[in-house]
């Protein structure tokens, strides 16, 4: 669950200690389930419109997100081949 409001996550009950790009990353993938987001969109979103860098910097933010929610290969957060990323809600 995201509670975003107590900027709070937890996976199976526990908190989840996550940084503020992780959290932020998260709520914005939650905030539209089902909807596959670009990295493009997600740094928009996240960092701003304005930043300049490797767009790559997303799966390393998601990598780390993973980890931490214990998620097995098919989990909440899909990659979606060619477009990016996408929650996926129970």
């Amino acid at each position: 669950t995201v509670d975003l409001a107590a900027h709070e996550a937890r996976a199976g009950g526990r908190p989840v200690g996550l940084t503020r790009t992780e959290f932020d990353l998260l709520g914005a993938l939650s905030a539209r389930p089902h909807q596959a987001l670009t990295r493009r969109k997600l740094i928009d979103t996240i960092w701003d419109p304005s930043w300049v860098g490797d767009e790559r910097i997303v799966d390393v933010h998601i990598g780390h997100l993973r980890r931490k929610l214990g998620e097995d290969p098919i989990g909440f957060i899909d990659t979606v081949r060619g477009v990016d990323y996408r929650m996926v809600t129970p």
